[in-house]
């Protein structure tokens, strides 16, 4: 390569790095003066870095096969600001796409036609519609990433308020919470908190980015009076564990203050097991208990439902390698489950999963049609489901990458399915992704009818964002998402 190419390869970075930067205060205006939620084909652009809003921008020419930079994105979204939008999702690497391949060269007049619905439609009285409160029962891992998100999306002025944790009495209060504050501001897995905490000890309180969260010790639902903080027809989510059927998560709703409730578990009896994306439309106004069903429930079903109605499932194996987890032993010790009394860090400790069992619940087409189990590996986070599928009818590894990719961009399902193609990802590059699910396209067979799919899932963060989808849908917070796909 001669020196002039070497410089101009370098010139231009440093010009997309310079137009980065211009465009991240444009990002940060749209987000919390119009709750406009940008994206790069899925990617969030919210409260990224330089470096990460380029290699999204590289990310479009993997997935979609078209080279996409910020000198086609940055005019729209500086255009944007000046439209007085209403909320929405607006997925700006899909317009910059569509306004390429469009015979528009007005970059504003193209707006104006592609985001018709929220043109204009800022309310500059912030009447967008009353918040919801939001109370996490129980700290854990789960209950920890459901704050950080939480307090993430409260910045653009989302209408779920985390008003308060409740656990158990430790002692010493001061001491728990600043115990508390230490592991929701450092994580060994997701890293560092986003933002500041403070603790305010008189008042047993946490304040991150501005957001109060009032600490209540309890040891049962029944100690808590919400309408004594100020909380009222408010959503629980139970991340204990405790109770699974309705009875258990009953004593919840009797409490008040609270309206609702939702488990981070796998729901027993009549409690309806949601997989957003799946059957949340399922959610009525009269279901007061509702469960998220399971990471692994969530990882694999949008995927299932994908294959299902274009392929047609016969029957199949789902083998869940699962990160361990805390109900597990650091070293060999009684634990009441088969085998988990093993050493977590030391062994892959073979288990049951209940995952395809309870596919049905989400997919009654599938029922009856999968078995599944599962094994326990030495890492803290991110699973993968292998599922070992008979279809309908032949089909090849290319063919049905190529459906999954199409499944992953431009479906209702875009949130659910992630696609990757590399022959290097492992599976610490998948922390922190917001999918239920992952397809790793280098990883498919398939021979005649018989297909074996590889999907990672983040069994923390990703289960976490699909739990938060849930928690918007039962508080009826809503937005329009564009661009309409056009297939």
């Amino acid at each position: 390569m001669t020196q002039q190419k070497l410089e101009t390869v370098f010139e231009d970075w440093q010009s997309n790095e310079a137009l980065a930067e211009e465009m991240i205060p444009l990002l940060g205006t749209l987000y919390r003066r119009y709750n406009i939620v940008t994206s790069l084909f899925g990617r969030s652009l919210i409260n990224q870095s330089v470096i990460r809003i380029l290699k999204d921008h590289r990310f479009v020419k993997k997935v979609e096969g078209t080279e996409l930079s910020v000198r086609d994105t940055f005019p729209l979204v500086k255009a944007m600001v000046d439209l007085n939008l209403g909320p929405a999702h607006v997925d700006v690497g899909k317009l910059a796409v569509a306004f390429k391949h469009s015979d528009e060269n007005d970059v504003t007049a193209f707006l104006k036609t592609e985001l018709a619905g929220i043109v204009g439609g800022h309310d500059v009285n912030g009447n967008n519609g009353e918040p919801k409160d939001v109370v996490l029962y129980g700290f854990g891992r789960i209950g920890r990433i459901l704050a950080r998100i939480l307090i993430e999306k409260a910045g653009g002025g989302n209408l779920l308020r985390l008003r308060a944790i409740v656990v158990r009495g430790r002692g010493d209060i001061g001491k728990d919470l600043e115990k508390r504050a230490s592991l929701l501001r450092r994580d060994s897995v997701h890293g560092p908190f986003a933002g500041s905490i403070t603790v305010d000890e008189e008042n047993s309180a946490l304040i991150a980015n501005g957001n109060y969260i009032k600490v209540i010790y309890a040891n049962s639902p029944s100690e808590v009076d919400y309408t004594a903080y100020g909380i009222d027809n408010a959503i629980v989510v139970d991340n204990t564990g405790l109770w699974r059927d309705e009875e258990g998560l009953g004593q919840h709703l009797a409490c008040k203050g609270i309206s609702k409730a939702l488990l981070t578990a796998p729901g027993k009896g009549d409690v309806k097991n949601i997989v957003y994306g799946i059957n949340h439309e399922d959610i009525t106004g009269d279901d007061r208990i509702v469960s998220a069903a399971s990471c692994t429930t969530n990882a694999i079903v949008p995927v299932l439902k994908a294959v299902n109605d274009h392929y047609g499932i016969d029957h199949g194996h789902v083998e869940t390698v699962h990160a361990y987890t805390n109900d597990q032993n650091l070293i060999d010790n009684y634990h009441k489950g088969d085998r988990r009394g093993r050493s977590a860090p030391l062994n892959m400790v073979l288990t049951e999963t209940g995952a395809a069992k309870a596919v049905a619940k989400a997919l009654p087409e599938l029922t009856g049609k999968l078995t599944g189990n599962a094994i326990r590996v030495p890492t803290p986070n991110v699973s993968m489901a292998i599922l070992n599928l008979n279809l309908h009818q032949e089909v090849d590894a290319e063919e049905i990458n190529d459906y999954l990719r199409r499944m992953a961009i431009h479906s209702s399902m875009q949130k659910q399915i992630d696609y990757v193609d590399s022959p290097e990802v492992v599976s610490s590059d998948f922390v922190g992704n917001r999918h239920a699910g992952i397809v790793d396209a280098k990883a498919t067979i398939a021979d005649g009818k018989h297909v074996v799919l590889y999907v990672w899932y983040d069994n923390e963060f990703g289960y976490s964002c699909q739990v938060v989808r849930i928690l918007q849908h039962m508080s009826n917070v809503s937005f329009l998402v564009f661009p309409k796909d056009r297939d």
